[in-house]
């Protein structure tokens, strides 16, 4: 048997892509002596020493006082509803003050989870629902239901334009050749994306859209909704459509909110579901919009 088949067997829990990475670097033992080659051929009767400890890279983020808007909590799952404006994960230009620092704040387990237990993200100026993993194994069976597309997230969102009906969008998105802080539909090498969307409630010149995500990837429902003409309300990066209504054209971010989340609970297999009640600033254009609806009447 492969190295990576067996301890793959030996330890369910893990990934075998997270094992396939820790080999390749170092952190497996084949009797006695470091093994760097996932595809190595065991006999038998072997002596494996696996090094679970998280890597350096992982241990230097910094816990801080961040309050969280805690929806559900267990010791194997924790369920947050992100306000917009909260960076999930550290990176170039947002090192502190994110979702993970808050997270290493409220549980300090979380300290021996990679990425302290995010499994998925929102964009910064996205609300809403977000899962995130208590430990290893909880970990590993989250994104194996993200892989098998069975975690139910849906978003709503301010569309620019009539949306008339429901429909789907079945565009590969990638980076964008040249301009490499955005993402782009249909491009060469894009990773396969699936968005279906639906009209919940057409105005004058926005329409209250519902969206599932089928995939997920980074700025998935921006790009694709920019991509059939209808780009969010807000989106500085996509939303090139402009409308003569000054409340579209003041709001402050994308107009998108991921209202609800399922998925199967990784200890005990139920099925579980979350909604997040819309944020303020979302909620008061809609409340303006259907107030200018109905003085139009």
């Amino acid at each position: 048997m492969r190295l990576d088949q067996a301890l793959a067997t030996l330890l369910p829990e893990l990934s075998r892509n997270r094992l396939q990475a820790w080999v390749r670097e170092g952190r497996v033992l084949l009797d006695g002596a470091p093994v760097d080659v996932p595809r190595l051929k065991l006999r038998g009767g072997e002596w494996l020493v696996v090094d679970g400890a998280p890597a350096a890279a992982e241990m230097t983020h910094a816990a801080e006082d961040i309050a969280l808007d805690i929806v559900y909590e267990d010791p194997h799952l924790l369920v947050i509803n992100k306000p917009a404006g909260l960076v999930v994960h550290p990176g170039s230009g947002n090192w502190q003050g994110t979702l993970l620092n808050a997270l290493l704040h409220h549980c300090e387990a979380l300290a021996q989870v990679p990425r302290a237990g995010i499994v998925h993200r929102l964009d910064k100026d996205t609300s809403g629902l977000l899962v995130v993993a208590k430990t290893l194994a909880a970990q590993t069976h989250l994104v194996r239901q993200l892989q098998a597309r069975s975690v139910r997230r849906i978003y709503v969102a301010l569309a620019h334009g009539v949306v008339p009906s429901s429909g789907r969008v079945d565009a590969s998105i990638g980076r964008h050749p040249t301009q490499r802080t955005r993402m782009s539909a249909a491009v060469a090498g894009g990773r396969e994306a699936v968005t279906h969307y639906a009209p919940l409630r057409v105005f004058d010149d926005c329409t209250l859209i519902e969206c599932r995500l089928e995939t997920g990837r980074t700025h998935q429902i921006r790009v694709h909704m920019a991509h059939i003409g209808h780009p969010l309300v807000g989106d500085p990066v996509y939303g090139k459509r402009r409308s003569p209504n000054p409340r579209l054209q003041s709001f402050a971010r994308q107009a998108l909110h991921a209202r609800q989340l399922g998925l199967l609970h990784p200890q005990s297999g139920e099925s579980m579901q979350w909604e997040a009640g819309m944020p303020s600033d979302l909620g008061g254009l809609i409340a303006a919009l259907e107030e200018n609806a109905a003085d139009a009447l």
